[in-house]
């Protein structure tokens, strides 16, 4: 299947399209992905005269996780979605929850990635968009923020992240290649957007989205994260209590 990188490039652009698309598209499966650890398939989807490509990942096709009991990797990873789209950053590619022809699941817009980029070069730099990366992985509590979840495009300015299936736990798990700027201080910017999410989820449509999506407690954790970072005003350290960098961590 050959989707037109022009039409990826146009949707990236334009979110409500994407999200109109990844929708209501008729979703066509071309392969999978044979390194996830979950059933991951890549597709076309195509609506009216518009198509693109897409992963789409359904929940049948999920692993049990004895540290993530509640829910779906597939509703976290919508779940992922919607907090990076409340903040503004463009973290997250646009996802949704819909039926697919293996039953529901979460289905992403498809990224093309700058094949050049070194991660472990990327990794240990201090990218602007990287930074941003790291509060949001505070935020949703990422447990596993690898290298090779790391999307740079061509621009050199925008990095996706991909892979948000195993975040929002009720418990601190963060772990992440992205420390770099463990205990500097948030930027101005950066506390403005943390501040309003807090609002965003204590009583606005974030907070009534997630519960959709999530566990009453881990809706309440990712508040209290937001919380955290506000009074300390930092950046998180890496906890003492379990492995900071997940494995392998590219």
């Amino acid at each position: 299947m050959s989707v037109p990188e022009r039409e990826l490039e146009d949707l990236r652009y334009d979110e409500e399209a994407a999200l109109s698309l990844l929708r209501e598209g008729r979703l066509e499966v071309a392969g999978r992905l044979v390194e996830a650890t979950n059933m991951t398939l890549y597709c076309g989807i195509t609506l009216g005269g518009r198509s693109a490509a897409c992963v789409y990942k359904p929940v049948r096709g999920e692993r049990p996780l004895w540290d993530f009991p509640d829910g779906t990797l597939a509703a976290r990873e919508v779940a992922a979605y919607e907090v990076s789209r409340a903040t503004g950053w463009q973290i997250v590619p646009p996802t949704v929850y819909r039926e697919g022809p293996f039953g529901p699941g979460m289905c992403q817009l498809w990224i093309d990635t700058d094949q050049e980029t070194d991660l472990m070069s990327l990794i240990r730099s201090r990218h602007p968009a990287l930074r941003k990366m790291a509060v949001f992985d505070a935020v949703v509590n990422n447990a596993d923020r690898k290298g090779g979840h790391l999307l740079p495009l061509p621009d050199g300015e925008t990095i996706y992240g991909v892979d948000h299936g195993v975040c929002f736990s009720a418990e601190d798990k963060l772990r992440t290649v992205l420390w770099q700027w463990r205990g500097k201080t948030l930027p101005r910017e950066v506390v403005g957007v943390l501040a309003k999410l807090e609002r965003d989820l204590e009583s606005g449509p974030l907070g009534r989205r997630l519960r959709e999506l999530l566990t009453l407690a881990e809706v309440e954790a990712t508040w209290t994260r937001v919380r955290r970072l506000l009074d300390t005003g930092v950046h998180p350290y890496p906890s003492e209590d379990w492995p900071a960098i997940p494995w392998p961590p590219i």
